[in-house]
């Protein structure tokens, strides 16, 4: 439904785009290679993240109005998937705007991101979900972390949304990897709603939804590629990356098997970890590179693999640790 949903409006926000000169501007100081998508419209992510809204309010509506456990739990992934989707697109507008492409500057951004994450991670600890658990593999109950969930969940939603953002740089690349993870998860949560042991208090209900809404992110996801399968005709952008990054999260600290995220999201986290290295090593040898650039989708560019290799070679590697994760989550 989301994938049909998504790519009936595919075309027409294109064209609203366009309409609009919202058009992505390559920032000189990446590959040559890029500069022939300057203009390809951006903010492509609204084309999952309304679809997403629309139709997980429509099938949970008895829930949401009668404010039951799985009515106010389900708010947490799309109040965290409106609030990221809405900082992406000031950013977006914001590069569109820019001369060199350049969007919200990072002192700027990463504390607004940190305060819907302290938000979110709030009212998934003290509300109905009383979410406070981490599952380990190999041990069949869970552990109360207690308090210290609460920060260990603000840094997951903010590190997974800019993973997920800087994955973001090839066509068709943050959109597959996003829809496998969410489809890894979605098994996950499915095969907990089965399970026996006891559940901490309002875990059960909330697992119980989290695998139908994975996928209806996974088919928004697919639809999206529809347009944005090399050369793309729309570019996901921070509206879509950081908002898809910080739901995963979210879906991640609700299934309690959080500790498997950096296995199920792979490549975003050798990206991430490839920016960190480049940066450092930069600056402790006084302008050496380790990679020809980061993130590492640029560095095996520039070593000759065309943009289309790099897409189906990396989420050939994102699908073999999604299905790593889901084995170990069923130890």
């Amino acid at each position: 439904m989301s994938f049909l949903l998504a790519v009936v409006w595919g075309s027409p926000l294109i064209r609203l785009l366009k309409h609009y000169g919202i058009g992505k501007k390559i920032r000189i100081e990446g590959p040559a290679s890029h500069q022939v998508k300057t203009g390809t419209p951006t903010m492509g992510g609204l084309m999952i993240v309304v679809p997403v809204l629309v139709i997980t309010a429509a099938l949970n509506i008895a829930n949401l109005l009668g404010s039951t456990v799985i009515g106010k739990s389900i708010l947490a992934p799309m109040t965290t998937m409106a609030g990221f989707a809405a900082l992406g697109a000031i950013d977006d507008l914001m590069g569109v705007r820019g001369q060199r492409g350049e969007g919200m500057l990072a002192r700027v951004k990463f504390p607004l991101q940190v305060t819907v994450a302290i938000i979110v991670a709030l009212i998934l600890y003290f509300g109905p979900s009383q979410l406070r658990s981490v599952s380990i593999p190999g041990i069949e109950q869970k552990i109360n972390i207690g308090l210290l969930w609460v920060p260990i969940a603000v840094f997951i939603i903010v590190s997974s949304a800019n993973a997920i953002n800087l994955t973001d740089g090839l066509d068709g690349l943050a959109g597959i990897v996003s829809a496998t993870a969410f489809m890894g998860y979605g098994v996950i949560a499915y095969l907990q709603s089965f399970q026996v042991e006891p559940f901490p208090i309002g875990e059960r209900p909330v697992v119980s939804y989290l695998a139908p809404f994975s996928f209806i992110v996974a088919g928004a996801c697919m639809a999206f590629l529809w347009f944005n399968a090399h050369p793309a005709q729309m570019i996901m952008g921070d509206t879509g990356s950081e908002a898809l990054g910080a739901t995963l999260g979210v879906v991640a600290l609700m299934t309690g098997q959080w500790l498997l995220l950096p296995i199920i999201i792979l490549v975003p986290v050798a990206e991430t970890i490839s920016v960190t290295l480049q940066i450092a090593y930069f600056k402790w040898t006084g302008g050496k590179r380790l990679f020809k650039m980061a993130p590492l989708h640029h560095h095996y560019e520039l070593l000759g693999w065309s943009e289309t290799q790099v897409v189906w070679r990396f989420w050939l590697v994102e699908l073999g640790a999604a299905m790593v994760g889901i084995a170990l989550a069923i130890q």
